[in-house]
């Protein structure tokens, strides 16, 4: 028995959930007393670095064809690595990627699945959050194989001296009926669901040509930016940056939200960051309950002063 980990990479690199969710299985793998194993699609480097993370073997399928996203060939992927290593639990990180093929990979493998786990199992018990982080389930996998797929920023890293052993694993694909034409990818150079800082804003900024010192300060801090819907709806920001109920859910090490009110459906998809800081005029705004710090004034004149102390204390 193993744990296997499905690694995801994008543009020949693992990303950083990647790497969350090694770090996950290798934990599991610790606990259960068995190895962690971890199979990664398409053309990828740097694979060797997943053993800092636990992984003592990678299985490689370097089929240029998966570069291409094809949840059901990499279904097939994951599910003929498991056959060959006898896995009985599968992890994968809940992003994109582990929502699309995860559940394909239950139905192929009759496998039970916890979606969205945010601790490591309590024997066969895993732990979510459930109605947009209001409460917690805890629910038990009965099935012979398990798949997990656990939200980023969820378990604690624990890195070691270690490189992990690369081996070519061949695959035969099945033909999907799927022909990928164009892939158009957003502009951002950071990945809002794998940033650790997050900056943005809503309509308290009044309109589209404010966003600058939203855009500086993220910047100064290597952050990604986003935004509440309503900004994204009118325009004023992209749709991929909108975070909430509706839009994406991140988990970051820090969020910082200016002129946002924090209705519930902004905060079901932020209430995971780990510290959350909120500015606004209205000190009766919702999202200060929630928030670690709050600061009661105008973005236009807040934003400025934490902008200068960043440079100063970077200086």
């Amino acid at each position: 028995m193993s744990v296997l980990i499905y690694a995801d990479s994008n543009n020949g690199a693992l990303t950083k959930n990647a790497f969350e969710a090694a770090n996950y299985g290798a934990q599991l793998a610790q606990a259960t007393g068995t190895d962690a194993i971890a199979v990664v699609a398409g053309t990828a480097s740097g694979l060797e670095e997943l053993g800092k993370y636990g992984v003592s073997k990678v299985m490689h399928v370097s089929d240029a064809s998966l570069d291409n996203f094809d949840p059901q060939k990499i279904a097939h992927v994951v599910a003929q690595a498991t056959s060959v290593t006898g896995a009985d639990t599968i992890v994968f990180a809940h992003d994109y990627t582990g929502k699309s093929v995860a559940p394909r990979l239950s139905a192929k493998l009759d496998a039970g699945l916890v979606s969205g786990a945010i601790a490591l199992p309590n024997g066969n018990v895993v732990k979510k959050a459930v109605f947009s982080g209001k409460a917690f389930a805890e629910i038990e996998i009965t099935t012979a194989i398990k798949i997990i797929s656990v939200l980023p920023n969820s378990v604690d890293k624990l890195e070691i001296e270690g490189s992990a052993t690369v081996e070519a694993f061949s695959v035969d694909l099945p033909s999907t009926g799927i022909t990928v034409k164009e892939i158009k990818k957003e502009s951002t150079e950071l990945s809002l669901t794998e940033a650790d800082i997050v900056v943005s804003a809503g309509r308290g900024l009044k309109g589209p040509e404010n966003w600058g010192m939203v855009e500086e300060l993220a910047k100064e801090l290597g952050a990604a930016t986003a935004c509440s819907r309503p900004v994204a709806d009118i325009g004023w920001r992209p749709h991929h940056e909108h975070v909430g109920q509706t839009g994406l859910a991140i988990r970051p090490n820090l969020y910082i939200a200016a002129g946002i009110s924090g209705a519930i459906q902004h905060l079901a998809g932020v209430n995971g960051s780990k510290v959350i800081v909120v500015i606004n005029t209205d000190a009766e705004a919702p999202f200060f309950k929630a928030a670690d710090y709050g600061i009661v004034g105008y973005a236009f004149e807040i934003l400025p002063q934490m902008l200068e102390a960043i440079k100063k204390l970077k200086a």
